[in-house]
């Protein structure tokens, strides 16, 4: 393999790693194993450090390719707990409201998905990366200041629950680019009368690429098919 001139890594994100943190530890492998001092490295596709799963590291000229394997379809597995809020709407932060969620069933879950399939419109969450006035969302949140976050449009292929089991919902969803599940989970919460935030998120795909493709980073630095060519 080349990782100069490029190469597409399908590597597992551990949980708890920022994907920054995951493009850092295979450059400075692959830096390392190379005896270079620079390699460009990128990622296709963020996830929150809360969230495992597929990630494209691309290295050296494959990194051009990045916005292209960013606009694949995604899948994922999301867990969500019912009942209650947080204001990240996943386990950053603390739960800040309790909901009432006995009415819900199993019926009543499958009538509220339907409102999500095809184009929908979603306010991402204000704990997110998406810029504001030239400042990430986050920052401004993390202040406790509020700031209006704009609707997009995007695409649910697919979604279907994969476990019910009150207060918690397993889902399986294929989405298009720029998908927040997590503000999913607090749109679901709604339309169920009740609030929602995830608690588990694991990206199963990216375009043609699966978690069976997919490296630990442990098997990334000990696997010698990769590493022996280098």
């Amino acid at each position: 393999m080349n990782f100069i001139e490029g190469e597409v890594l399908v590597l597992n994100k551990p949980l708890g790693w920022t994907s920054f943190d995951l493009v850092k530890k295979i450059r400075i492998r692959l830096q390392q194993k190379l005896g270079v001092k620079k390699l460009k490295v990128g990622h296709a596709g963020t996830l929150d450090p809360l969230a495992t799963g597929v990630m494209l590291v691309c290295t050296g000229k494959a990194t051009k390719q990045i916005e292209t394997y960013q606009a694949g379809v995604k899948e994922y597995i999301a867990t969500i707990k019912l009942g209650e809020t947080t204001p990240s709407f996943d386990l950053e932060t603390k739960t800040d409201r309790l909901y009432p969620f006995e009415h819900i069933t199993r019926e009543s879950v499958d009538l509220a998905l339907e409102n999500f399939k095809g184009e929908i419109r979603q306010i991402p969450p204000e704990f997110s990366a998406v810029k504001i006035n030239g400042k990430r969302a986050y920052k401004y949140a993390r202040k406790g200041e509020e700031v209006e976050m704009r609707p997009k449009i995007l695409v649910i292929d697919e979604i279907e629950v994969l476990d019910f089991n009150l207060p918690v919902l397993t889902l399986r969803i294929v989405c298009s680019k720029g998908t927040y599940i997590r503000a999913l989970a607090r749109d679901i919460g709604i339309e169920l009368k009740s609030g929602g935030h995830l608690i588990a998120l694991q990206r199963t795909r990216v375009g043609d690429y699966s978690l069976s493709d997919a490296l630990s980073v442990e098997e990334f630095e000990k696997n010698t098919e990769i590493l022996k060519q280098i």
